[in-house]
């Protein structure tokens, strides 16, 4: 770059001579016009704009010419440069405009077309609903318990007050694997009724205080139908401890059915029998449909309480002293309460699912509508 010169005749720089300026203006508007696509609009930018493009060297010319000169001649280059700019930026939304249109055509998904994704699955509600039952009850401190479904026949029942001649262990009621051999005192072999041989389990390997939740599958020799299933859930509740009593049972119970129902539903105990606990009871609660409102009205008939204002959830009591002598607990110094329901029926009342058979068919179209609570 020559130094100033006042003498020196502007007109004789050849890049600043106005018809060489509208030269490389008009090259470089022609450039930007030809540019296909956005890289290479890209690379004319750089060869029209940058620091080695005509118009840039010519803008370093003027400061070789004399003051008079510098105006005029950076006005024609800065015209210019701006005339290459604005139509930088208007070539470029013009690309950008055609990409995105584009786009939308070539990656445009047919949403009506059959797709080959799996469709999501879902938890089955027994499942859910068998966690939600066991988290109600380790938040009171409880422990779940589990154990094997193939049992020993004493587990199942002898150590539970269930004598040989009771009609539970008949073939109209258990599976049998193995039977007793024939003369030998040896227990036969059964795929478990309840699950209360894993309160058995506890109660031989662990010493009191104890309080266990034991939820599992049961098998009895039932007829599939709406109301019954040969292969159900069960859920059995187990306190040893001292001092325990039947209002301990009572404010247990409560507990669990509000926390599953609401807060406004109500429970009864019933007197009852059952071998392993004594005094034992069947335990209702209060129709959460009619909420009682049937009782007595013929114009108001309630189909899910048959009109009766209760519903029966399952068996109860304090544990049978000769049940804490079979596992080693000395009943003169613990005390037990103990209770058991099927999670079938929980799930009928509290989904109004009027078919048992619907939970075990194995259709995602059952299990969907619940969702995926965890």
């Amino acid at each position: 770059m020559s130094a100033p010169n006042k003498s020196y005749d502007p007109v004789e720089v050849e890049a600043l001579k106005p018809e060489e300026i509208a030269r490389m203006r008009d090259e470089a508007l022609a450039a930007i016009a030809a540019a296909g696509d956005l890289q290479e609009l890209h690379e004319v930018k750089v060869a029209q704009t940058g620091g080695t493009s005509p118009l840039a060297l010519a803008n370093r010319e003027i400061g070789a010419l004399p003051p008079q000169a510098k105006a005029e001649a950076g006005k024609r280059v800065g015209q210019a440069r701006g005339q290459v700019s604005q139509a930088l930026k208007a070539r470029q939304e013009e690309l950008e405009a055609e990409r995105d249109a584009r786009v939308l055509v070539e990656e445009a998904v047919d949403v009506t077309l059959p797709h080959d994704r799996v469709r999501a699955g879902a938890r089955h509600p027994l499942t859910t609903l068998s966690e939600r039952i066991e988290d109600v009850f380790v938040a009171m401190g409880y422990e779940v318990a589990e154990g094997p479904e193939v049992e020993s026949e004493w587990l199942n029942f002898d150590a539970l007050n269930i004598a040989p001649d009771h009609p539970a262990r008949t073939m109209q009621d258990t599976f049998f694997v193995e039977n007793a051999a024939a003369g030998e005192d040896q227990s036969g072999v059964v795929l478990r009724t309840h699950t209360s041989p894993v309160q058995i389990r506890t109660m031989l390997d662990r010493e009191p205080p104890l309080y266990v939740i034991c939820p599992g599958r049961v098998y009895r020799t039932d007829e599939l139908d709406a109301t019954h299933t040969p292969v159900f859930n069960q859920v059995e509740l187990l306190a040893i401890d001292e001092g325990l009593t039947m209002a301990d049972l009572r404010g247990t119970l409560d507990h669990m059915v509000k926390a599953l129902f609401g807060d406004d539903i109500k429970t009864r105990l019933r007197p009852n029998y059952f071998p392993f606990t004594e005094p034992s009871a069947e335990l209702d609660m209060v129709c959460y449909v009619c909420r009682g409102a049937s009782v007595g009205d013929p114009q108001r008939p309630c189909r899910t309480c048959s009109s009766e204002g209760w519903i029966e959830l399952g068996g109860c009591g304090m544990v049978n002293p000769r049940v804490l002598t079979a596992c080693g607990v000395d009943p003169e110094k613990y005390s037990g309460f103990a209770f058991g329901f099927g999670i079938e029926r929980m799930l009928m009342f509290r989904h109004n699912v009027e078919d048992m058979r619907d939970m075990v068919e194995g259709d995602v179209r059952f299990t969907r509508p619940f969702g995926m609570e965890i």
